[in-house]
Order: structure tokens, then C-alpha cells, then sequence
């Protein structure tokens, strides 16, 4: 019998309790389940551990999946939720930490300039309520588009839309005040 190639038929197997189903949704979505976790938490083991969870706790939550969107949509809500739970479970101190630790990783990553617009932004960011924030890591971090965020977070896109034009004319402003 041939395996299935679409994230969704393979769910609807794995959820029927095929294991090679699950196997291979594993292996394809494993990185970005873990990319995902640790942009939120910038903190390997933290990522790893809800990657983890996540992972271990699919093979129950794949019976929740109808199809209605993309698998992928699907499983980034499932790994906010994650990320939202430890988050929660964490000290005032930590949380901080975990929800802006992705700078660290962004600044190796770009240029000394984009460094420091990017710490700005995130600066700044943290001025904002969680809602804005969570909304930010997954539009510019994930680049995703604001009809997939939506999905993700359970809201319109249209409030998604606000929250990005909230932030946009907010950093501005800020920009505008530190000249």
C-alpha cells in the first residue's frame, strides 16, 4: 500500500491509528515544531521539551484534527498552546525571558545593522500586550500570513490585521520620539 504525501490524509491514517502515518508526520514537522518552540522560549531545552510534549502528545490530539485548515496551521496552534502553557507555568522573570529570547538568536544571524533595528523592535515590543507580541513572532519571525495567524491564534484576520498596524504605528511613534 503506498504512503500518503498530503499532511492531511496522513493525519486522518495516523489518527486511525497508523503508525507509519504518524512516523513520517513526525519527520517532516519535527524541525518546525522545534523552530517554533524555541523562537518563543529562546531557550534549547525549553523548545525541546515542548517539542517533546507536543510530539508524545499528538498521538491523542490527532483525533481533534478535521481537516478544516491546513495541517500545518493546525499543529503551529497546537505548539502556541504549548509555548502558551510553559509560559504560564513560568516565574514573571523567566516569561520575559522565554517570549524574547528569539532576539538573541535573530542578532547571530543578521548583520550589525539589522542587530540593531532588531533589538529596538523587540524592545519596544515588550511594550506591548501579549496578544500584539505573540501576533509579531508569528508574522515577522514566521512569516506567515495574517489568514494563517488568525487560524493560529483563534481570531479574524482582521484582528490580526489591527494588532500589525497597532505595533507598526506604535514603533513608528517610538522611532519618532528617540530621534
Amino acid at each position: 500500500m503506498r504512503m500518503p504525501t498530503g499532511d492531511n490524509e496522513l493525519a486522518e491514517r495516523a489518527a486511525a491509528g497508523d503508525a507509519e502515518a504518524f512516523r513520517a508526520l513526525l519527520v517532516r514537522h519535527y524541525d518546525g515544531i522545534f523552530r517554533l518552540a524555541y523562537r518563543f522560549t529562546a531557550n534549547r531545552p525549553d523548545a525541546e521539551d515542548i517539542a517533546q510534549d507536543v510530539c508524545v502528545g499528538l498521538v491523542d490530539r490527532l483525533g481533534g484534527f478535521r481537516g478544516d485548515a491546513r495541517f500545518s496551521t493546525w499543529l503551529y496552534r497546537v505548539v502556541v498552546n504549548a509555548c502558551r502553557d510553559r509560559v504560564r507555568r513560568q516565574a514573571s522573570g523567566s516569561r520575559a525571558t522565554a517570549e524574547f529570547a528569539a532576539t538573541e538568536d535573530l542578532r547571530r544571524a543578521a548583520d550589525a545593522e539589522r542587530d540593531a533595528q532588531m533589538d529596538w523592535v523587540f524592545e519596544m515590543l515588550s511594550r506591548y500586550s501579549e496578544d500584539i507580541r505573540e501576533t509579531a513572532v508569528l508574522v515577522l519571525a514566521q512569516q506567515l500570513s495574517h489568514a494563517e495567524v488568525a487560524d493560529i491564534l483563534g481570531v479574524k484576520e482582521s484582528t490580526v490585521s489591527w494588532r500589525m498596524h497597532e505595533l507598526r504605528k506604535g514603533l513608528k511613534q517610538m522611532a519618532d520620539d528617540d530621534r
